[in-house]
This record gives structure tokens, C-alpha cells and sequence, in this order.
């Protein structure tokens, strides 16, 4: 049976009863098979092979520095990892890319102090991450070192905007790849390809001759990662390379070479592909559903400590369909906390940003052009951008109480193999009038324009500086495109669609201010002031304590050891 996308996207309309369910209704075999191979994972992981070991007095130490690094770059809980990577990354290589080249050994060097520095800021467990890895982490980095060596010298500086672009690229594809190794997430990659395998079946394409079903699959691929683990455009680009390019982890030197050569068109058309409006058709399907995937990687998580009954268990019906029940009560209730957390370290953020910029920027351009800021200005200057991130994220809401029996009816739904199964329709080709788009798009510029104003009108009339003005009206949408990040996230509990009135007005006055936005903070984040300032002038000193501390621990506990 099939149902136009347009009519019922949601599950609102469509309720499976129990007499639908059979109790003979067998599990999907890949899940059966992820659930097989997760528990394998787990027991190989628990092999005596030698671990790292950090000295816990630095840790400690490092685990509350990163505390605050956590209020001053806030992000997601699912980079905060990679963020760590990606500033090790750039403060370990920044010598080597000025001096344009890297020695045979710096990738083993590198691989070994990023895990150790990882270990002790508290991203990856101490004691329990396997002496192999590094080795395994040598080698992906190598790969990188050479891309990067070859883009120094093929730029120079005859091209250094586009040198640029490419080093950051290659060092937030590396730290991917590095973020893989040290976690070896097979749960989540288990899961996110059954998601796909289902959702490829379930969604049909009009006309049916415009994509073939591997080109489908890559596209709801992209669309899984995004919506059901809310993997930014760094790791899905990454993922896709990996598909793109099978030899990926054992490139010959011919295919490093060619791959070298194209590494700014290569980083042009996969973000392209990622981001185009076909990819983008499929979210708003898989979107509607990914809760389901996300409370069975929460069932497996549950089930982790047995590993030899996993599999077992997650076949029995009624065991499955109540792990499902309680970890969507406790992620709604972990929500809550999530949403009330984003909000304070959020605003923190914004507030403390504002501090640096003010005193760095916006007072040194204010005096270039003969103005200055009185007291009222200065307090609408710090108070209002935070204000606003509060205002716009303690207002949102975890799903509704009825959201749990469409959770469990999907489940059984989408879980089970089932001989007929409900199908979604997506139009690729949809014709809209060349007059109906001109009306649209000009309604959608001129709000736009409109909204804007009415930011600078409010700064303005506060008194502030007019070049404050521009920067801070510039500041709000940035702060917007950060606030509809997290009410994207409130929504990782809903099934179908929500089709509030309120919800509408919310979005027709946040996402044309949200999407510059977006489209700043990904041209400025290279220009990141308090980045470049706590990782390079704070960072590398801090580290060196750490470093200290770490020995001066090592020889008094040697000393100690003496006395007898």
C-alpha cells in the first residue's frame, strides 16, 4: 500500500493494532545480524591485549579544563569529541604545515599523543583503549600528512585562501577517521545501515527510472546519518569518501598521488552531493522515523553487559518491545535535562563570546570611525544576544504524551518482516510554476531583508555604535542558527510529523534569520577568535603543565616506591 507524501507524511493517520502484529512476526534479519556482530565487538574487546594507562592526577586536571572548554566552544555532545581531535590536530601540526613537511615519524608521534591527550581529558576511557590503536591511528594519519604535504607545496603561496580551505578540510576529514579507530563504533554503523536497507524499501521515488537503488540507498544513507545520529556535514562527507573510494584505508601510492591531485574538486563535489536538494528530499522521511533506530541503539547499549544473550534477547518480542517503552521514557526525561542544559551552556557561550568580541572588535572598529559606547549600549550589546539564545531554547518542548504509542506501533512496524509494510512516496521531479517560485522566493528574500532590519532597528535605538550594529545583527542570526540546531534535536523522540500553527509562525520568523546563519558560521569558523586564542595561547601552555604533572606524579610515585 502506498500514500502520497504530501497527504499523510506521518504516522497520525496510520495505526497498526495488535491483530496486525503476528506473534509469529519474525525480527528483521539485519538486526538479528547487527546484534550478532555487536556482541562479537564486545567480547573481542575484552581480550587481554595491553591498554593505555594515564596517570590520574593530569586527568583530572585535563577532564576540568575541558569542563570549560565546553562554555567557551560549545557544541553537541557528538563532536565534543572530535573537537578535542580537531584542536590537537591544529596545534600539533601548525609547525609542521609552516615548515611545509613532515618526517616518517610524525604520524606515529602524533597518533600517540592525541590518544594519550584524549585518554586524559576524559574522551575516551582510561586504562581500556588497546596499545594497537595507536598503531591503527599511525597509519590513517599518514595518509593525511601526505595530502597535506602535497597541497603546502601545490598552493604555496600563490593560491593561500585556497590552501587554506583544502588543510582545514583534510584535518576535519582526519579527525573522522581518527574519531573512528579510537571508538570503533560498529553499533552505530550496524544500525544506521539498517535504518537505510529499510527505509530504501519503504521510500518510492517518482518517476521511478530517475534514481537506480544503489544510488537511492547512497542518498538515504546521507539522510540517516543526518537525521538519526545528527552527524554533521565533516563525518557524513567523510563516510561518503569511504564509500565513494573502496580503497579508501589502503590506498596505493598511484591512487594517494591522483587523489592529491584532485583534493579541491573532490571537496567541492562531495559537499555538494551531501547538501543537495535531492539528498535533502529524503530527511523529511527519514527524520519522521529515526526514533525508532535511535531506541533500539539504546536497547543494544542495555544489553551490553551480557553480550553472549544479546542477540537472544533482542529477538524476544515482548522483552524488545518493553526495552523500547522504558529507554523512550527515560530518553524523554533525559531530553528535559538535555534542553534545560543547552539552554544555560548555550547562553554561556554566547555571553562569554561576547566579552572577547566586544573588547577585540567591536571597541577598536566603534573608535576607528570617532564613536563610542555608552552604558545602556554596552549592556543591550552583552545582554540581548544571550537573551535571545535563552528565550529561543527554554521555550522548546519534548514530543507529547500520545508520541509513545506511535513510537511502539512504529516499531512494530518497522522492525518486523513483515509481507506488506507501509510505503512512502517522494516526488524528485515536482513541477512548481516558474511564477509560483518568483512569488515564494521574493516573499522569502523580502522577510528576510525585513527581519534584519528590525535586528539593526533594536541595536539602533539602544545607542550602539553603528559598525556594533552590523556585527551584532550579524552575532543574532548566528545565535539563531544555533538555537533551531537544538530544537532540531528536541524532535529526535517524534514520530511524524508536528503540525502546530505555532510551530509554523516559530519557523516563517527563526529560519530565514537562522539560515545566514548557517552560512556565516561556516565561512567564519576558520576566523574563530577565542579558538585560535584558548588553542594556541591557552592550549599549548596547558598542555605542557599537564605534560609536567604528569612526570613530576610518575617520579614520586617512583620515590615512593623506594621506601621501604
Amino acid at each position: 500500500m502506498s500514500k502520497n507524501k504530501n497527504e499523510t507524511d506521518s504516522l497520525k493517520s496510520f495505526v497498526l493494532t495488535e491483530d496486525t502484529i503476528s506473534p509469529d512476526t519474525p525480527l528483521r534479519e539485519e538486526i538479528s545480524l547487527v546484534a550478532k556482530f555487536y556482541a562479537q565487538e564486545i567480547i573481542s574487546k575484552q581480550g587481554k591485549e595491553s591498554k593505555i594507562h594515564i596517570d590520574e592526577i593530569a586527568s583530572g586536571v585535563a577532564k576540568f579544563y575541558e569542563q570549560i572548554r565546553k562554555i567557551i566552544d560549545w557544541k553537541d555532545d557528538n563532536t565534543l569529541r572530535r573537537g578535542a581531535i580537531e584542536r590537537i590536530l591544529k596545534r600539533r601540526l601548525l609547525p609542521k604545515i609552516i615548515a611545509g613537511s613532515f618526517t616518517q615519524d610524525d604520524a606515529f608521534n602524533l597518533a600517540e599523543t592525541m590518544t594519550e591527550e584524549l585518554i586524559r581529558g576524559g574522551y575516551l576511557p582510561n586504562h581500556e583503549v588497546p596499545q594497537s590503536r595507536v598503531e591503527m591511528v599511525s597509519k590513517a594519519l599518514s595518509k593525511y600528512l601526505y595530502f597535506l604535504e602535497y597541497s603546502i607545496h601545490s598552493y604555496g603561496i600563490t593560491n593561500v585562501k585556497k590552501g587554506n580551505n583544502v588543510t582545514i578540510f583534510l584535518i576535519e576529514i582526519a579527525t573522522c577517521e581518527i574519531e573512528e579507530v579510537l571508538t570503533r563504533p560498529a553499533k552505530e554503523y550496524g544500525i544506521m545501515d539498517v535504518m537505510s536497507k529499510i527505509m530504501c524499501e519503504r521510500i518510492k521515488v517518482e518517476p521511478e527510472n530517475i534514481l537506480n537503488k544503489d544510488e537511492k540507498l547512497d542518498l538515504i544513507k546521507v539522510s540517516v546519518q543526518r537525521k538519526l545520529y545528527h552527524l554533521d556535514d565533516n563525518y557524513i562527507t567523510y563516510m561518503y569518501l569511504r564509500r565513494k573510494y573502496p580503497n579508501w584505508g589502503n590506498f596505493s601510492q598511484e591512487e594517494l598521488k591522483e587523489f592529491a591531485q584532485d583534493l579541491a574538486s573532490i571537496q567541492k563535489s562531495s559537499q555538494e552531493y551531501i547538501n543537495s536538494k535531492t539528498c535533502k528530499k529524503f530527511d523529511g522521511i527519514v527524520s519522521q522515523y529515526s526514533a525508532v533506530f535511535a531506541l533500539l541503539d539504546d536497547v543494544f547499549d542495555d544489553l551490553k553487559d551480557v553480550p553472549n544473550n544479546l542477540e537472544k534477547s533482542i529477538n524476544d518480542k515482548s522483552l524488545l518491545l518493553s526495552m523500547i517503552r522504558d529507554n523512550y521514557n527515560e530518553r524523554r526525561d533525559t531530553l528535559k535535562r538535555k534542553l534545560r542544559n543547552a539552554a544555560i551552556f548555550s547562553t554561556l557561550s554566547v555571553f562569554l563570546s561576547n566579552w572577547v568580541t566586544f573588547y577585540l572588535i567591536e571597541v577598536p572598529v566603534a573608535r576607528l570611525f570617532y564613536e563610542e559606547f555608552n552604558l545602556l549600549a554596552t549592556i543591550i550589546d552583552f545582554l540581548l544576544p544571550a537573551l535571545v539564545m535563552f528565550l529561543l531554547v527554554i521555550f522548546i518542548k519534548p514530543p507529547e504524551e500520545d508520541n509513545l504509542d506511535k513510537v511502539l506501533e512504529a516499531s512494530k512496524d518497522l522492525l518486523y518482516d513483515h509481507a506488506e509494510y507501509e510505503t512512502y512516496d517522494i516526488k524528485l521531479d515536482e513541477d512548481t510554476s516558474i511564477v509560483g517560485q518568483i512569488v515564494i522566493t521574493s516573499f522569502y528574500i523580502i522577510s528576510t531583508i525585513l527581519l534584519f532590519v528590525g535586528i539593526g532597528c533594536l541595536f539602533y535605538i539602544a545607542g550602539l555604535p553603528m559598525t556594533s550594529v552590523i556585527y551584532d545583527t550579524f552575532t543574532i542570526a548566528i545565535t539563531f542558527s544555533a538555537a533551531l540546531g537544538v530544537r532540531n534535536k528536541s524532535k529526535e523522540l517524534q514520530i511524524g510529523e508536528n503540525g502546530k500553527f505555532t510551530d509554523f509562525l516559530f519557523d516563517v520568523f527563526t529560519v530565514p534569520v537562522a539560515k545566514v546563519g548557517t552560512f556565516l558560521s561556516s565561512k567564519w569558523k576558520e576566523y574563530n577568535i577565542i579558538a585560535i586564542f584558548t588553542n594556541y595561547l591557552v592550549e599549548v601552555p596547558f598542555v605542557a603543565v599537564l605534560d609536567f604533572i604528569e612526570l613530576w606524579s610518575k617520579f614520586i610515585k617512583e620515590r615512593k616506591a623506594e621506601i621501604k
